[in-house]
């Protein structure tokens, strides 16, 4: 009945357990949630702000596809400002979210069985949106040992003659894992002499913890005209619900094929969002983006501290992001079996790591007040104690 390509795609495992959460809770069952990769805090105000300027003054017509001209110029500017990066208007693209950056970036690159390498644990969303593309997605397994990156010599022995695409994330959803300067280099290293592009999403850039965060296009030319920059505010504004994500890349004639189909599918994004997203961009807000950092760290560090105190459980503290990448394997190797318990029996609700490609596993993000996040973690112990 349906077409092939969507009997291939498989539903977000993280939307899944997040809206039976709600659903538990709409029933009147005591439901902690720490699937959603949503922060708690609210858009700020300056934002909201714009917002309403924008409806007030009318601004609620189509706009260029690719966003109008006065928030390309404030993509362009943050990019050379924070990263090192120069972009003109004709080599960014608006989209609704990163979401649709990628599947914009994926339509538009990948034929039948190319291959796009991408590191595990990923974000659920790679594979899927590389699968309906007619890629092949091949991943290359990490450890905790490697801080959940990958090596130079694994991103070699992963290459063949039909590699397209290298997907890194940094900081990693769900690891929290940052990619530091050197470490980019030696991976740029090997890409050196190949016509590989680098999909570099770097959605969680503002919420690095720990040492300094090195967009993936800044390492030097080479890597410049190879790399296809994602980001967007969802994350370091609080804007998930406002679905904005931008793309950036050298190469004009991939913008202009993704602006293409981007006419055919949504058009331009909504015309309040572009305007409050300006503010996001422009530095307005960065007294905000700071405060909910150093938020998301104190919770970091105390969430750490005590899964690290229950027997059968350990995680390394991320780097970034704001999830934490827990082992469970000493207690039950099968992840999908432990969170289907853990939300039955203890009321939260955490995704599985085999939906991150990692069995044995759970991400739990941090998102949330300190309060519940204990509470959350006392309900676990519990739980695991009588397992």
């Amino acid at each position: 009945m349906f077409s092939k390509r969507i009997e291939s795609l498989s539903e977000s495992l993280t939307m899944a357990i997040t809206s039976l959460a709600r659903e538990l809770k709409a029933q009147g069952k005591d439901i902690l949630s720490f699937s959603a990769g949503e922060p708690d805090f609210d858009t700020p105000k300056a934002i909201k702000e714009a917002a309403k300027k924008a409806i007030d003054e009318g601004f609620t017509k189509y706009t260029a596809v690719e966003g109008i001209p006065e928030l390309l110029d404030a993509i362009s500017d943050k990019l050379k400002r924070e990263n090192n990066l120069e972009y003109s208007r004709k080599q960014i693209i608006v989209s609704n979210g990163a979401k649709q950056s990628l599947f914009n970036l994926f339509q538009t690159l990948i034929d039948e069985d190319d291959e796009v390498i991408i590191p595990a644990p990923y974000w659920v969303t790679y594979p899927e949106l590389v699968k309906y593309s007619g890629g092949k997605p091949v991943f290359i397994e990490t450890s905790e040992e490697n801080g959940f990156k990958i090596t130079p010599n694994q991103l070699k022995n992963a290459i063949t003659s039909k590699t397209k695409l290298l997907i890194l994330t940094t900081p990693s959803n769900p690891t929290g894992a940052v990619y530091s300067k050197n470490e980019l280099e030696s991976l740029a290293e090997v890409l050196k002499g190949t016509n590989i592009y680098v999909a570099s999403d770097e959605m969680y850039e503002k919420l690095t913890y720990d040492g300094e965060f090195t967009s993936t296009a800044s390492i030097n030319e080479d890597m410049y005209n190879r790399t296809i920059t994602i980001n967007g505010l969802s994350k370091s504004a609080a804007m998930t619900g406002w679905r904005f994500g931008y793309l950036a890349s050298a190469n004009e004639e991939m913008i202009k094929a993704m602006k293409k189909l981007q006419s055919q599918s949504t058009s331009n994004i909504c015309s309040i969002t572009q305007k409050a997203a300006i503010p996001g961009l422009d530095g307005t807000i960065d007294k905000d983006i700071e405060y909910m950092k150093n938020e998301f760290k104190k919770r970091r560090d105390e969430a750490v501290e005590l899964f690290n105190k229950i027997d059968g459980l350990n995680v390394i503290k991320p780097d970034g992001a704001f999830y934490l990448f827990v082992n469970h394997s000493k207690i039950e190797k099968d992840s999908m079996k432990f969170a289907k318990e853990l939300l039955e029996k203890a009321g939260v609700a955490i995704v599985p790591g085999i939906g991150f490609g990692k069995e044995g596993y759970f991400r739990f993000s941090f998102a949330t007040d300190l309060n519940t996040i204990k509470e959350g973690i006392i309900r676990i112990e519990n739980f695991i104690k009588n397992y």
